[in-house]
């Protein structure tokens, strides 16, 4: 008989055991989180997001084409440090008027502008790379410069996207000009389009903003852009507006009629639904200096009463065009060369000059003939007139003991160009004052190239390769014009938003990684009129799509820009915003 004691015994460890069996097991520790490093942090750099905000101390992420993070400390290592202690973070500039196109042809890397921050390139005053008839491109080739290409493509999508197949550094877009347009089913004439051609031009319009354009541009102080008149502008704007578009324009005149242009703009705005922007604001000539005031209030009362009318500037106190800006537009009737056979026949070039001479001459014509000291000769197609690249038309008047109005005429002539030129007609003080507007943006007028190579064949304004330094460093910095905050905003998220951008222009988390880390004690422009070709100093590192294109302010060789499209592209969801 066992014993009771040795019993229970036996039945406790019985029930133990069973006990032990059915328990369930402990709950396994709780693994670490896996962090994943971002592609890029850049790391403890006083962000500027593009808002005009107060800036604060932080860090960029990156992570594949896209910001991952923006705030005080990043929450995960990089796989790329960038210690940015004592820099400026903010978007990259966009370049609200870029004439790029050619030299991104040539070299895709944009250096003067990329070195400055530059991450999209806005294209299309008055002139656009497409749409193209056949006829069109034979001419465009025909009258190639310095840069020569082929055309292999027709429409202005084909063309943006043919660019960004070749490689380029910086993001591109474009409006598609009233110009071309215009071009296209008129010629280069002085006429006004029938019913049908009308409409067939607002196809064109509506078909180029399915292709991603982000409005129409004018130029209409040259022909044949100053051949149309205010219900046909008007009528392609509209189309534009159907499609979420803006219309921006070269006033029709920045001079005597500078105020009566602008209000031209604003009807167009009004009637087309579409809101509009002015091209390089300014008052051109001594005369006409003091409208400044008046110009600025036209444009504010329009704002005031609900119009979403803006500007953009150049940070210097000359133009740059060609002779055509200031010979009479009836003598341009039908294109260059028409206009190159008329100066050699005596009469209508007699006929020309004497009204350059006259009571209704232009600004710019007046300095042609009355100052011409303040016109620089800056690009020649002709090999035997490239020597002249960098007088003055007044110093050649006077080495040839003739009129500058007669040379200017024989200059056109000799080159079978409008050939570039400078004018030095504008107020440094005016710049200033527009400096500071809230609603003004900027864009350079001008090529984005290198100091090497071809384009070295011909001059240039430094607005080429200074124009956003300077705002930065001289206006900003030294004269306090404006607060970084605010120029920084006027450079990214300001110009994004009237061209109806979607991802770009602030430092948020989503948005693509187009950032620009720069010196805010440090930047300058070095180009001057004297020696253009000059790249900027004090922007150190520029990513354009999560790719890094410069490094310690040396391009990388990288060309990640892509084509950005305008909210009527058909390629959106939904099909984009044409109605």
């Amino acid at each position: 008989m066992k014993s009771p004691i040795r019993f229970a015994l036996a039945a406790a460890a019985a029930v133990l055991i069973s006990s032990c069996a059915i328990a369930p097991a402990p709950a396994p520790l709780a693994a670490a989180p896996v962090v994943q490093p971002y592609d890029v942090v850049i790391r403890g750099g006083t962000i500027y997001d593009g808002s005009g905000g107060t800036p604060f101390l932080g860090d960029v992420a990156i992570s594949g084409d896209r910001i991952a993070f923006v705030g005080p400390q990043a929450p995960a290592p990089g796989r790329q440090t960038i210690d940015a202690t004592g820099m400026a973070v903010s978007p990259g500039f966009i370049n609200m008027l870029s004439w790029a196109p050619v030299a991104l042809i040539e070299d895709g890397r944009g250096l003067s502008d990329t070195l400055q921050g530059v991450t999209l390139e806005v294209f299309g005053e008055g002139e656009s790379m497409g749409p193209w008839s056949d006829g069109m491109k034979a001419l465009r080739i025909q009258r190639q410069g310095d840069i020569k290409y082929a055309i292999d493509w027709t429409t202005l999508g084909e063309f943006l996207d043919y660019l960004e197949r070749r490689g380029i550094s910086p993001n591109v877009t474009s409006f598609v000009g009233s110009g071309t347009v215009r071009e296209h089913e008129l010629g280069e004439l002085d006429v006004d389009p029938t019913p049908g051609q009308l409409d067939r031009m607002r196809a064109l319009v509506r078909a180029a903003m399915k292709d991603g354009a982000v409005g129409v541009g004018s130029s209409l102080i040259y022909a044949p852009d100053n051949f149309a008149d205010t219900p046909e502008l008007i009528a392609l704007t509209r189309e534009a507006a159907q499609c979420g578009g803006m219309y921006i324009s070269h006033i029709r005149d920045e001079g005597p009629k500078l105020l009566e242009a602008i209000d031209e703009l604003i009807e167009i705005s009004a009637k087309s639904g579409a809101p509009a922007e002015i091209y390089h604001f300014k008052q051109s000539g001594r005369d006409n200096w003091h409208k400044i005031d008046a110009a600025i209030a036209r444009v504010e009362a329009a704002r005031a009463a609900g119009q979403r009318i803006t500007a953009d500037m150049y940070t210097y106190p000359a133009s740059s065009t060609g002779f055509d800006a200031a010979f009479p537009l009836w003598v341009q009737d039908g294109g260059l060369e028409k206009w190159v056979q008329r100066l050699k026949d005596p009469k209508t070039r007699a006929k020309a000059l004497a009204e350059m001479r006259g009571p209704k001459a232009t600004e710019n014509t007046k300095l042609v003939v009355e100052e011409p000291d303040k016109i620089l000769l800056v690009g020649f197609k002709s090999e035997a007139l490239k020597p002249l690249t960098g007088k003055t038309l007044g110093a050649v008047a006077r080495e040839r003991g003739k009129r500058p109005e007669e040379v200017a005429a024989d200059l056109i002539i000799a080159d079978g160009t409008r050939i570039q030129v400078v004018y030095f007609g504008m107020s440094e003080e005016n710049v200033r004052r527009e400096v500071a507007i809230p609603w003004m943006g900027f864009g350079s007028d001008a090529a984005s190239q290198a100091p090497e190579g071809v384009f070295l064949k011909s001059s240039t304004h430094p607005r080429a390769y200074g124009n956003f330094a300077r705002l930065l460093g001289k206006y900003v910095r030294d004269e306090k014009a404006a607060t970084l905050a605010d120029a920084i905003r006027r450079l990214t998220s300001f110009p994004a938003a009237n061209l109806g951008i979607r991802d770009r222009g602030s430092l948020k988390a989503g948005m693509y990684a187009d950032v620009v880390s720069f010196d805010p004690a440090t930047i300058k422009d070095h180009a001057t009129f004297d020696k253009p070709q000059q790249l900027a100093t004090g922007v150190r590192d520029v990513f354009v799509n999560g790719v890094q294109v410069v490094k310690s302010g040396a391009h990388s060789g990288a060309k990640p820009g892509r084509v950005v499209r305008g909210a009527g592209w058909t390629g959106w969801p939904g099909g984009g915003a044409c109605h």
